[in-house]
């Protein structure tokens, strides 16, 4: 089943490239964090699905709780980490569980973490030791739901699996988990990642959405620290190893091939089992930050990887960046993949979400698809603009730089992305 997934995710990606249409990127609130752009040697690392609280296994820790293992090996090598953490899978039945090996290996209707029939052992709501570790030690928690229920269907791998209904229900279920971090640890998260990267919802809505509603950003990764899929071999103890040697050798080939290579990486990990219930991280993540620690690299959350620069396509040797970090806090400047695109001419419609409020730019786009099931990126930003006079009703594209109202900006004869920016005075 482990090579039917590496299959299925291999013939996606050849699909993507060359029979699906090239993903058409807009500007918006929440932007996908895969990596940023900085010549530092600085990557961050993110571990998904715990506070697990049963042993790594195979357990060679004395019945040590897996994330226990984890924060060791993080503290020993002076490393950081975002952990993406869930809030309790035990209301996620009836259910049963699939065959090892499979995407099913934990539920065919839902997950369950760390495993079925063990979900008071996974979750913030069962772990409050492990909770408040993380945090002691300056790791960063991110919410990756609290059911972890994904956000709608995914019919190759989980055909069978129960899914959210639309917006409202992602909200709620995201809400859930920020309150309990809020309320019990008074610790904001800013950042989710969605259960297993599904972002279409059923009435219309995406991830995007509902993280415009969290005030979040879409916390991805750049590169898979592999742990999570079992190796082929009959025998647990090869299997084992060969899971282990999946996790250390591309970081050192690639680290081999350019030593750059990781500069401003998220590398994604799991705090949990693989599909086989084996836990090679617990036994790889040593030599993984051992390895990025001998070519120089600090191993941070990604929050704070964000602060060294929060886009993907621009870094602190640019002189407008300061000012660009500034307007990204309030404005809709960033592209939904992270890139400013500084030197592309600008639109009406990315001119029209630089200038709408957030508040009436998001609500009015959600009205539209609650009525229609479908709105433009910008209809909401453009409807509040033309309504209050700021923009004219009907404009082509390349007119747009006679609607730039002087009360919000400096005189300039450069309107690329970057030249509209630099002149905007509020």
């Amino acid at each position: 089943m482990s090579l039917i997934v590496k299959l299925g995710k291999k013939g996606k990606r050849i699909v993507k490239k060359f029979i699906t249409p090239v993903e058409k990127h807009t500007v918006g609130y929440t932007r996908r964090i895969e990596r940023v752009k900085t010549s530092k040697r600085i990557c961050a690392m993110t571990f998904d699905d715990g506070p697990m609280g049963m042993p790594a296994s195979p357990d060679r820790f004395d019945g040590k709780p897996l994330t226990d293992v984890l924060l060791d090996t993080m503290k020993e090598y002076g490393a950081r980490g975002s952990f993406d953490v869930i809030g309790d899978t035990s209301a996620n039945y009836p259910d049963k569980a699939g065959k090892i090996g499979s995407a099913a290996w934990g539920g065919i209707k839902f997950d369950h973490y760390p495993d079925i029939h063990c979900d008071d052992k996974g979750g913030a709501e069962h772990n409050d030791r492990l909770i408040r570790r993380i945090l002691e030690e300056g790791h960063e928690i991110t919410n990756h739901s609290y059911r972890h229920l994904i956000f709608g269907k995914k019919p190759f791998v989980y055909g069978a699996r129960e899914h959210l209904n639309g917006l409202d229900d992602a909200v709620a279920d995201l809400n859930r988990l920020h309150q309990l971090l809020k309320t019990k640890y008074d610790y904001t998260m800013t950042l989710s990642r969605p259960p297993h990267y599904v972002d279409k919802m059923p009435d219309g809505f995406t991830s995007y959405d509902a993280y415009d509603a969290m005030n979040y950003q879409y916390m991805a990764a750049s590169f898979d620290g592999a742990g999570w899929l079992p190796s082929t071999h009959t025998d647990p103890e090869q299997a084992l190893q060969a899971e282990v040697q999946a996790m250390i050798d591309p970081i050192r080939h690639a680290l081999e091939k350019d030593p750059d290579f990781f500069c401003g990486q998220i590398i994604f990990q799991k705090d949990g089992y693989n599909m086989a219930k084996r836990t090679p991280v617990a036994f790889a993540l040593g030599e993984q930050l051992k390895v990025l620690q001998e070519y120089g690299y600090q191993v941070v959350s990604v929050r704070e990887l964000m602060k060294e620069s929060p886009f993907a396509d621009v870094g602190r040797d640019d002189p407008l960046f300061e000012k660009l970090v500034e307007l990204a806090k309030e404005h809709a400047i960033v592209f939904s993949d992270n890139h400013l695109r500084l030197d592309d001419k600008m639109t009406i419609g990315e001119l029209a979400m630089l200038l709408a409020p957030k508040k009436e730019a998001i609500s009015r786009r959600v009205a539209k698809i609650r009525k229609n099931k479908k709105a433009g990126t910008y209809d909401g930003a453009l409807s509040w603009c033309q309504e209050n006079g700021i923009l004219p009703t009907s404009v082509k594209a390349e007119q747009f730089v006679e609607s730039l109202p002087e009360a919000y900006f400096e005189q300039t004869n450069d309107f690329t992305r970057r030249g509209v920016y630099a002149a905007y005075k509020k």
